[in-house]
């Protein structure tokens, strides 16, 4: 019978592709009625069977006094390992702190708000959430999408919330002839939506606080203002950072140390800092033959930004918010989002730090996009002191306010 075995093992075994684990060599059978000895059942130490019977024929036979079987040590773990590392690696993002920030007062000259005093509309626009719905990520986090008509231009402008704590005025305010279908089609409704449901849940704005989900916030939101980018967000283009800054805006949001206070990522339709995507176009050509981004706007007789950041402050109004954290690099940008009378207060700054900057490998790097980056730090810092030169990658970074740890940079 042995022999048998071991001629089928070494058939079977011949068959296997190389890269097959070989199989194990079969164990003779003892003989019947005996009980297994030790040495074979070190050799089949993964039979459970074995286990069973060494049991059942060496065990003698128990008493009242004597150990129950629920009493006696299980057998080793066949699935386990021996041994757990304490962290495991991977790409989970980190949950044990918060972005850095450093805290501004854009009422005092000294507050880190910029020294630019940008020109603001006298009053806000008009803004109204005509719909919002929930959108599941593919990092496994979820959002609400809001999305906003306004009476000043005719694009649809998004609100892209995290957490469920922020809610839409002008969504949630009932309207004439509308059924509670109706209200749940267009998205305000409170909870989740189910086969079957029939009703929104809520009538009053104090009632859908009061259904919000469980977690008091402990601060402002995170609120990253972002323009429109087809070219760098769906045309993978390297000529800009601006889907890489999208991801992390995402990322940062959908923290679980940051989700109780959620995040919003207002996302403005102004393509090309607001000349458009044509024109946007004709501006990369005039990059090829020599100009930066910024020249290459003036030669085409637009303004070097021609953003403006009305509407973001008027929609950040209608989430319910008059305290944020805003996610930027430029600290001119917190004067132009806080609204001509400080309608929106911004109480700290967090650094978008460009992956590639940190030095740890991340990010992508090509000579468009680092030529792109060095030049609105320049652009910025001449904005700033018009006498000074500026060549270190450091100091020029500093002046345009990223904070960033020196031993953080990669080298140049």
């Amino acid at each position: 019978m042995d022999r048998r075995k071991q001629e089928m093992w070494q058939t079977d075994a011949a068959d296997l592709p190389s890269f097959y684990s070989p199989q194990s060599r079969p164990v003779p059978d003892h003989e019947d009625g005996a009980a297994p000895s030790a040495a074979q059942l070190q050799r089949d130490a993964l039979s459970l069977a074995a286990l069973s019977s060494l049991n059942d024929v060496s065990r003698p036979p128990t008493s009242a006094s004597t150990r129950s079987d629920d009493q006696l040590p299980p057998p080793p773990s066949l699935l386990s390992p021996q041994f757990t590392p304490p962290a495991t690696p991977g790409i989970a993002t980190p949950t044990t702190e918060q972005p850095r920030s450093v805290p501004v007062d854009s009422s005092l000259p000294s507050g880190g708000a910029g020294a630019k005093r940008p020109r603001l509309l006298e009053t806000l626009p008009e803004v109204q959430c005509i719909v919002r719905a929930r959108i599941p990520t593919v990092a496994g986090t979820e959002m609400f999408l809001h999305l906003y008509t306004n009476n000043v231009d005719n694009k649809e402008h998004l609100a892209i919330v995290f957490g469920h704590n922020i809610r839409s005025k002008s969504l949630d305010a009932p309207r004439q002839g509308e059924t509670e279908m109706d209200r749940m089609v267009r998205g305000a409704y409170t909870g989740r939506l189910f086969p079957g449901r029939t009703t929104s849940g809520m009538i009053s704005a104090a009632e859908a606080a009061a259904q919000a989900a469980p977690g008091t916030p402990t601060g402002p939101p995170l609120v990253r203002i972002h323009s429109e980018c087809y070219t760098g967000e769906t045309a993978w283009s390297a000529r800009c950072d601006c889907g890489e800054q999208l991801d992390e805006a995402a990322r940062l949001m959908a923290l679980p140390t940051q989700i109780s206070n959620g995040g919003i990522i207002i996302y403005l339709r102004q393509e090309g800092r607001g000349i458009g995507l044509g024109e946007k176009l004709k501006a990369y050509n005039l990059q090829d033959l020599g100009s930066d981004t910024v020249e290459a706007n003036l030669l085409l007789r637009h303004p070097a930004d021609a953003r403006s950041y009305g509407l973001a402050t008027a929609m950040l109004l209608d989430l319910g918010q008059e305290e944020i954290r805003l996610l930027t690099n430029n600290p001119d940008k917190i004067r132009a989002v806080e609204g001509p009378n400080r309608e929106v207060k911004v109480r700290d700054r967090v650094a978008m730090v460009p992956l590639s900057w940190k030095g740890k490998g991340e990010g992508f790097r090509s000579r468009e996009v680092e030529g792109y980056l060095k030049t609105k730090v320049r652009d910025v810092a001449f904005r700033r002191d018009p006498v000074a030169t500026v060549t270190d990658s450091v100091l020029q970074i500093e002046k345009m306010g990223h904070m960033l740890d020196a031993g953080g940079m990669p080298p140049s």
